[in-house]
């Protein structure tokens, strides 16, 4: 991780040149080594749908860490850029960003705009509600909602502790079995966010959908329950949390250069 001054290439460039540095920048920084591979490598995939597919499956297996960012009201917001460790947004973040970058240079520019309104690097811009990363991402050109025949209306009022100030939320959801119906509509790298039971609280939790050889509907996502990203049957993953409604996203395929 880093912050919103340096550059992965400032990094690259002080480790060329022999500079010394913390033990702890060296495991995210050999994880933006990572991301920028996977980058080149999935460049051969014509579709956002494989690049998805082949980042976020290349990336299963690392570990589950919660609060990765850094920030808040009173305390400065950090640019932060890993994938040694990931919470379940960051886990998203990070592969949509990283299929939409032509190169590894645009990396860092895609993340920023992702998780942030209009990309300010500041805590009252980043997208703390799923349901304004969503729509913001929409927005912006990156994603588009799915909707399916049942889907409907829901709202949420939500009063932050963290200082936000009380939310008002109308979200399209789709019902479960709805969900599970319109399972041939679904393309492995459409984001899913899992309603929350709770009046207070729009998603509890979110990922990608992903389809093991069989056809097998999977949730790919980066789990604390399992303490890692990982695939999960995705008909256990909502008995198992009861869960009630979902919203979908389809990410878009990114533009040509003009």
């Amino acid at each position: 991780m880093r912050d919103s001054t340096t550059t992965r290439r400032d990094l690259l460039r002080l480790i060329a040149g022999g500079a010394a540095l913390g033990l702890a920048a060296r495991p995210a920084l050999a994880g933006e080594q990572r991301v920028d591979k996977l980058i080149v490598e999935s460049d051969v995939y014509p579709t956002v749908s494989q690049r998805m597919d082949y980042i976020s499956a290349a990336l299963r297996g690392t570990r589950y860490h919660g609060h990765t960012l850094i920030g808040g009201p009173r305390r400065p917001e950090k640019f932060v850029v890993r994938d040694d460790a990931f919470d379940c947004v960051t886990f998203l973040e990070t592969v949509l960003a990283a299929a939409n970058a032509r190169k590894p240079d645009e990396f860092d520019g895609l993340l920023r705009k992702i998780r942030y309104r209009n990309g300010v690097v500041e805590w009252r811009e980043r997208n703390h509600y799923f349901f304004d990363w969503c729509r913001r991402n929409v927005d912006n050109g990156l994603c588009r909602w799915l909707d399916v025949d049942g889907a409907l209306a829901i709202h949420k009022t939500c009063d932050s502790q963290k200082g936000l100030g009380t939310r008002h939320f109308t979200m399209r959801v789709i019902p479960r079995a709805v969900f599970l119906d319109n399972k041939p509509l679904l393309r492995t790298g459409d984001i899913v966010g899992f309603v929350s039971r709770r009046t207070d609280l729009d998603y509890f939790h979110t990922g990608m959908i992903a389809f093991k050889n069989d056809g097998t509907l999977l949730l790919r996502h980066a789990s604390e329950h399992g303490h890692r990203v990982l695939d999960e049957r995705m008909e256990r993953f909502l008995a198992r949390w009861r869960v009630r409604d979902v919203s979908l996203l389809r990410p878009l395929e990114r533009k040509a250069a003009g």
